[in-house]
């Protein structure tokens, strides 16, 4: 009987131990059944049930008094023609840094419209990624399996994703060419396939670049391994995309502009005495020369979280597609400042590239972008605020899509909202642009590219200073659309 209970007194003194283990921040039953007695579904909480549960939550939370409130003007616009479509691709930073440079391009050439290729660059970016990933493989072949580089590296081989720096990396490597010679394919707009099978084929290539690092040969036979699975990757990137051009003909048509600015039968004049240029062979390297001739080394990124430094220089660890380029570098500074810059870039009539937190109190149906557009905090009657450095320090908050600032409408010499070209084709938004409103610029917008003359020297200087490293998982670092956010987004 003893020995009975001793072990029933065993059990028990187990049992309870774990007990009390687990009431340190645990979900005990005790603490469940103290959350079910403290609710009773009251006659508002009624109400919210039989909407929610019957209906879209953005249709109940839309704010209408802010969707009647818009005009639709703006105090400047920059002039272009026509709306840009990523499809189902991860290729906004791209097609941004293409939407800063065309309608310059328009307007100089007296096009109707023009597109550059952004299947070329396309190409070349993931020929780039490839051989990148490849290198950080040899580069971390003894790492431990577990280390937090070696999986971030592996999780995000050769997405869609980039940053500005990524843009001008490959004009500058590759140049550009019109979206004519080097045409949109299946796999350029609807790039999930192609992806998975080219994150497994790069797999493959690295699995046989560790064998051979454990059979101790030296990084020169490693590096020619990668060679061959490069030459692989082509031909993948080929059967996919097409293969790039090194040289071409192309030529315009150019409609002149009519002296008389009050014609109404403008058009049919243009029309009547378009000119036709001719046929020019070009490399894309020339014809980027000549048809956009931007140093794009005159711009620098400037960024805006509360919750780093201000006045400092930062640059994210391993934000870069090309092996050997620099990083992304931006100084972080006050969004006044961040708005004073963008506003000379658009009276100037220069287009700007920005990037910002797309996920949050926009509509795609209304192309509305601004503070409690969605009023999910009297839906639900909850508490819902955190400031902007909270968001960035719970990773809530950072870049995800890049756009273009296109207008701004000026009240009293401050802007009181922005216009936005999109690259989500033209049956969104308001015909592919969105009106964002000032208060939601200085909460969910992150990045601006702003060229150098409209930056204070002061804050150029910023760049003169020694470099803090934000590491590759900090938010946003690993690239605009990392993960495709602006392709979903645009479902």
């Amino acid at each position: 009987m003893n020995h009975y209970y001793s072990a029933f007194a065993a059990i028990t003194f187990i049992l309870s131990m774990s007990a009390n283990a687990q009431s340190d921040g645990a979900l005990t039953p005790n603490l469940i059944s103290k959350l079910q007695d403290g609710y009773e579904m009251d006659a508002g909480d009624r109400i919210r049930y039989n909407a929610v549960t019957n209906n879209a939550i953005n249709n109940l939370a839309l704010n209408r008094r802010i969707i009647a409130g818009e005009d639709g003007h703006f105090s400047h616009k920059i002039k272009t023609k026509g709306v840009t479509n990523q499809k189902s691709s991860g290729r906004c930073w791209m097609f941004a840094g293409f939407n800063v440079m065309r309608p310059k391009l328009i307007q100089e050439r007296g096009l109707e419209s023009f597109e550059f290729s952004t299947s070329y660059l396309q190409f070349w970016d993931k020929m780039e990624k490839s051989n990148l990933y490849l290198e950080d493989i040899i580069e971390l072949r003894d790492a431990d399996r577990l280390d937090r580089e070696w999986l971030l590296i592996n999780e995000w081989m050769v997405g869609d994703g980039g940053w500005w720096n990524y843009v001008t990396g490959l004009i500058e490597k590759y140049g550009v060419v019109p979206s004519s010679v080097m045409p949109e394919t299946h796999s350029s707009e609807n790039t999930s396939t192609m992806n998975k099978v080219l994150d497994q084929l790069l797999r493959t290539q690295a699995a046989a670049i560790l064998k051979e690092n454990q059979e101790g040969s030296e990084i020169k036979k490693l590096r020619k391994l990668k060679e061959k699975g490069l030459q692989e990757i082509y031909r993948f990137l080929a059967i996919n995309l097409g293969e790039p051009p090194t040289e071409f003909n192309w030529r315009y048509e150019a409609k002149p502009k009519s002296e008389d600015k009050n014609d109404d039968k403008t058009n049919e004049i243009e029309v009547a005495n378009a000119k036709l240029s001719g046929f020019k062979s070009y490399t894309p390297q020339t014809f980027y020369q000549e048809f956009v001739g931007v140093d794009l080394n005159e711009f620098v990124c400037l960024y805006n979280d509360p919750s780093q430094e201000i006045g400092a220089h930062y640059r994210f660890e391993r934000a870069r597609n090309i092996a050997g380029q620099d990083e992304m570098h931006f100084a972080n500074i006050e969004m006044k400042e961040m708005k004073e810059i963008a506003v000379k870039s658009v009276l100037a009539n220069e287009p700007m590239w920005f990037a910002v937190n797309m996920g949050v109190d926009q509509s795609t149906e209304h192309g509305l972008m601004q503070i409690d557009l969605f009023d999910y905090e009297t839906l639900f009657d909850v508490n819902l605020d955190l400031s902007k450095a909270e968001r960035s320090r719970f990773g809530s908050g950072a870049s995800n899509h890049a756009m273009v600032l296109m207008g701004v409408d000026l009240k009293d010499g401050a802007p009181n909202k922005w216009l936005v070209e999109n690259s989500w084709g033209d049956s969104k938004g308001n015909k592919g642009q969105w009106t964002l409103y000032d208060d939601w610029f200085t909460e969910h917008v992150y990045t601006i590219i702003a060229d150098r003359k409209h930056v204070p020297e002061a804050t150029l200087a910023i760049f003169k200073q020694d470099t803090k490293v934000l590491p590759a998982w900090y938010p946003g670092a690993k690239g605009i659309d990392a993960k495709g956010i602006d392709a979903n987004l645009s479902d």
